[in-house]
C-alpha cells in the first residue's frame, strides 16, 4: 500500500503560479508519477507525466506552464504550474502507477480568478 498526500493547492489570480507537492508513505522509485485534474461533472484527465527513467508527457493544455519533477529520495513528486489560467481550476490528483498497482491521492483543489 501507498499513501499519497497532495499539498500545495489554493487560490491564485491568474498569470499566478503554484507548486503541487504529493508526498509517498513509501519509496516510489518503481512507480510512474503523473498528475491528473478533474472539474465538477467531468472525468479525470492527466496533466503530466514522470516515468522512472525520467521521460516526461504532458498534456497540450499543460505544454509549456507546467513542469513534473519528482525527488525520490524525499518520496515526492512536484507540479510546478506557471501562468495560470481560470480553465486550470479543478482538483488536482496524484498517482503512483507501477502497472500491478496503483494508489491515488485525496486531491487539492486549485482555483484560478479571472
Amino acid at each position: 500500500q501507498v499513501q499519497l498526500v497532495e499539498s500545495g493547492g489554493g487560490l491564485v489570480q491568474a498569470g499566478g503560479s503554484l507548486r503541487l507537492s504529493c508526498t509517498a508513505s513509501r519509496i516510489i522509485f518503481s512507480f510512474t508519477m503523473c498528475w491528473y485534474s478533474q472539474t465538477p461533472g467531468n472525468q479525470l484527465e492527466l496533466v503530466a507525466r514522470m516515468t522512472t527513467g525520467g521521460y516526461t508527457h504532458y498534456a497540450d493544455s499543460a505544454k509549456g506552464r507546467f513542469t513534473i519533477s519528482r525527488d525520490d529520495a524525499k518520496n515526492t513528486v512536484y507540479l510546478q504550474m506557471k501562468s495560470l489560467k481560470p480553465e486550470d481550476t479543478a482538483v488536482y490528483y496524484c498517482n503512483a502507477d507501477r502497472g500491478i498497482d496503483w494508489y491515488w491521492g485525496q486531491g487539492t483543489q486549485v482555483t484560478v480568478s479571472s
